[in-house]
């Protein structure tokens, strides 16, 4: 693997100097250094340029070094770090769980921010992030599911060391991703480079990594995903989150039955592990080592049997506001769309739009109908009103009232 990856690297650069030839495979150069001897004696490749010391000694292909490279290529073209095996993998995630994360009401708190929590909210989310295990949230659509768990997941501090990728059984399962995964220290230079300079640079440093999935997300994305072109592995999403956090948000809406993604998971909710099968046939087992937060508008009984239920750590409602609550989740919309807030437009809402509608309290309700009143004001170049004909105005458009069809309730009655 690491001779077929060394050619890989010298076919894409043409010519490297040994010290950058170990920055870029992250290893130490006393680990390549036999390689390359071995490569030398082979005629697989030359050394074009002599420097003063070893890092400084360039070395490129020969014509049959070319040849063994498009062949390298041909098998596998990952070119990165040095892929890390997997028992040095299942090692680190375990000695960084997300089991051993504190949260206590402080942490909480700020990682909730001016979010509108009852004490008892509070106590529950806090008690299942400690726990380590999956959550279920659940409630009616507008009640802020999404908004708490978007704020739970600055909870999931800490750094932590991701490798680039894998080596398994001969193929390449890439982990690191950009998109998942925020270094914390930038790399060095490679000019810089010398015997002891270079640390195991196949592990990246980086924070606690958190992935968030919605009606996107099929049983097929939890499994590896081979690259024909490439010829290597992408790890699925729950390997990347390991030792961090996993949003499924809007569980029901998937393209596939609710109860066959979750049955995917039962064992890894169970016994925190998660098996992976190679295209060759090998099958293996890595970590799962992630606090899993699933958000829907279901109720339990409709997501799944007591069997698969028992295996979420918590079930933890989000209804709707009281009173005090809506008011003060209306001053801080007010805030948020650039309106004075206003005392009579809270109650106009409460006591009229929602008393109507007999809808409750939900938290999303007020920036989603204050914001068309920001809106619109902006289009006619004049100070938005919060006047009860303008708050009805805005509701109308955000909740569609049946009444803008003449009265049709269903299509049979607009044909």
């Amino acid at each position: 693997m690491l001779i077929e990856l060394l050619l890989r690297h010298l076919a894409r650069a043409g010519e490297l100097r040994a010290g950058e030839l170990a920055w870029r495979l992250g290893v130490a150069l006393a680990v390549i250094e036999p390689t390359l001897n071995f490569l030398r004696g082979e005629k697989v490749v030359e050394v074009p340029r002599r420097g003063s010391f070893d890092a400084d000694v360039a070395y490129a292909l020969t014509d049959l070094g070319r040849l063994r490279a498009r062949e390298a290529f041909e098998k596998c073209r990952y070119v990165g770090p040095a892929p890390v095996s997997l028992a040095d993998y299942v090692r680190q995630v375990d000695r960084q769980s997300v089991k051993g994360l504190r949260i206590d009401r402080d942490k909480i708190r700020a990682a909730l921010g001016d979010a509108v929590v009852s004490e008892n909210l509070m106590s529950r989310l806090g008690s299942a992030l400690n726990s380590g295990r999956s959550i279920l949230m659940y409630g009616a659509s507008g009640t802020g599911k999404t908004y708490l768990a978007e704020r739970m997941v600055r909870t999931a501090s800490g750094a932590i060391f991701v490798p680039h990728a894998v080596h398994v059984d001969g193929e390449i399962v890439q982990v690191f991703d950009p998109l998942v995964h925020q270094p914390i220290e930038e790399a060095g230079s490679a000019s810089k480079l010398d015997r002891q300079a270079v640390g195991d640079r196949r592990w990246m440093k980086t924070r606690r990594p958190v992935v968030v999935t919605g009606g996107e997300l099929t049983v097929d994305m939890l499994d590896l995903q081979f690259e024909s072109h490439s010829r290597f592995y992408i790890a699925p999403p729950q390997m990347k989150a390991n030792n961090g956090m996993m949003i499924l948000d809007d569980l029901g809406r998937q393209r596939i039955p609710v109860r066959e993604l979750l049955n995917r998971w039962i064992v890894p909710l169970d016994r925190n592990v998660d098996y992976m099968a190679l295209h060759t046939g090998t099958k293996f087992r890595v970590p799962f080592d992630v606090t899993v937060v699933f958000s829907s508008n279901l109720a339990p009984s409709d997501i799944g049997d007591p069997a698969f239920l028992r295996r979420l750590g918590y079930k933890i409602h989000v209804g709707a506001l009281d009173e005090a609550g809506y008011r003060e989740v209306f001053r801080q919309a007010c805030a948020r769309a650039g309106l004075v807030y206003d005392e009579f437009a809270a109650d106009f809402l409460i006591r009229v739009m929602h008393a109507e509608n007999r809808l409750p309290l939900y938290a999303t309700i007020p920036y989603d109908v204050l914001s068309k009143l920001r809106d619109r004001a902006t289009f006619l170049g004049e100070q938005p009103r919060l006047d009860p004909d303008s708050l009805r105005w805005a509701w109308d458009l955000y909740f569609a009232p049946d009444e803008d069809l003449g009265g049709a309730r269903s299509l049979d009655d607009l044909r």
